[in-house]
C-alpha cells in the first residue's frame, strides 16, 4: 500500500512538472483527446463527459499557476461536430474560466470584419470601413504583427464610391508572411473550397476535411479546418487567433443592397474575427487602433452606417507591405514579392 502511495504521488509531482514546462504560447493546446487522434468526448447528454483543460504555465499571465477546465456545454477544445461550441481558454481572461464560442467568425463579436466590410473594434463599437477596390489596407500595426487586407469592389454607374469586400489577408510576423485570399469564381458552389493559402511566398494545401491542419515547423503557426471546405482557423500562438469563413455576395444581397455585381463574378470574400494577444498600447491599424487604452472611437453613435475613415492613413503598397503612414510593425517588410496577387485569379 505504501508503494502505491508513493508510486501516486511520485507520477503526480511528475505531471505537474510536465505541465509547468509547457509553454502558455499555445492557449488552446488540445489535451484530451491527444493532439493527433484520439475518441472524441462523450455526449454530454449521455451523462458521461471527459472536459478537456489547460494548466496557465506563463508566470506573466494573470491565471498563472491554475488549471482551466472546460465547461460540460463545451467540452472539448476541438468538437468533432462542425456545428458544435468549441472550448476556449485564455489565460489573461478576468475570472480564468473557460468559455464556449463557435469556431467560426461571430460578425457581431469584438474583433469581426465582415460584411461590406463592417467591423466591431476592440472598444465594441460598430463601424464600416469603405477602403476601396484593388488596394491594401493595414488592419492592424503593432511592433511585432502587421495584418493587411486587400480590398475587392465594384462601383455602380453613378455611385460615388465602391463597394467594397476583404477578399485576402496578409501576415508578417518575424521573418515570416502568410496570405489567406478568397479564390475569384463566377458562380459560388458550397461543396467545393475557394480558400487559397501562402506561407513564405510559397502555395501551402491544406487538406479538406473537418479538422485537416498545416503547421509551419519553424513558427508554430497552425491553420485548421473548422468545417471540411470553405471555414478555417489560423493561430499564431500567443499572438493572434483568426476565424475565417469565405462565402460569396448573393443574389438576396445583391437586390437589397443594389449592388450591381456582374454575372461573372460571385465576388467570394472574408469573413472575419480576430482574437490579438499582447498587444502594445502603440498598436495601429483600421482595427488594431481600436484597442488602445486611449483610444477616442470617432465614429457618430446611433446612425445606421457609422463610417470610420483613415483610408490615407492605413494605405499600404502591397499585401506584404508596412509601409503605411501610421504603420509601426518593426519586423522584416517583404514589399518586393506579393504572391497573394496570384490568388485573385479565376480558379480553373
Amino acid at each position: 500500500m505504501m508503494f502505491g502511495h508513493v508510486s501516486s504521488v511520485f507520477y503526480s509531482v511528475a505531471l505537474l512538472v510536465l505541465l509547468v514546462g509547457k509553454s502558455h504560447a499555445q492557449p488552446y493546446k488540445q489535451w484530451w483527446p491527444p493532439a493527433g487522434g484520439g475518441l472524441a468526448p462523450p455526449d454530454a447528454g449521455s451523462g458521461k463527459y471527459f472536459p478537456q483543460w489547460w494548466f496557465c504555465s506563463d508566470p506573466s499571465s494573470k491565471c498563472y499557476g491554475k488549471f482551466i477546465s472546460c465547461p460540460r456545454q463545451c467540452p472539448a477544445f476541438k468538437p468533432y461536430d462542425t456545428k458544435a461550441k468549441g472550448c476556449f481558454i485564455d489565460c489573461n481572461s478576468i475570472n480564468c474560466e473557460a468559455v464556449c464560442k463557435n469556431r467560426r467568425p461571430n460578425c457581431n463579436g469584438i474583433g469581426s470584419a465582415c460584411y461590406d466590410p463592417r467591423f466591431v473594434g476592440g472598444d465594441g463599437v460598430m463601424f464600416f470601413f469603405h477602403g476601396e477596390s484593388n488596394q491594401h489596407f493595414a488592419l492592424v500595426s503593432d511592433a511585432d504583427l502587421h495584418i493587411n487586407a486587400r480590398f475587392i469592389g465594384v462601383r455602380p454607374a453613378g455611385r460615388p464610391r465602391d463597394n467594397t469586400w476583404i477578399q485576402a489577408l496578409g501576415l508578417l510576423f518575424n521573418s515570416h508572411s502568410f496570405t489567406l485570399a478568397a479564390q475569384k469564381v463566377p458562380r459560388w458552389n458550397d461543396d467545393i473550397d475557394h480558400l487559397r493559402f501562402t506561407y513564405d511566398g510559397v502555395s501551402i494545401a491544406v487538406p479538406d476535411g473537418h479538422l485537416s491542419s498545416w503547421s509551419a515547423a519553424d513558427s508554430g503557426l497552425l491553420v485548421e479546418r473548422a468545417a471540411r471546405c470553405n471555414s478555417v482557423t489560423v493561430t499564431l500562438p500567443g499572438v493572434v487567433h483568426i476565424s475565417v469563413n469565405v462565402v460569396p455576395v448573393t443574389e438576396e444581397d445583391d437586390r437589397i443592397h443594389g449592388y450591381h455585381i456582374p454575372a461573372d463574378d460571385c465576388f467570394a470574400h472574408l469573413e472575419v474575427q480576430f482574437k490579438l494577444f499582447n498587444l502594445s498600447d502603440r498598436v495601429e491599424g483600421v482595427l488594431g487602433q481600436t484597442y488602445r487604452p486611449d483610444f477616442e472611437n470617432p465614429v457618430k453613435r446611433g446612425v445606421p452606417m457609422p463610417v470610420m475613415g483613415g483610408e490615407d492613413k492605413y494605405l499600404t503598397s502591397s499585401l506584404f507591405s508596412a509601409d503605411c503612414k501610421f504603420c509601426i510593425y518593426g519586423g522584416l517588410d517583404v514589399s518586393g514579392s506579393d504572391p497573394g496577387e496570384g490568388l485573385f485569379l479565376d480558379s480553373a
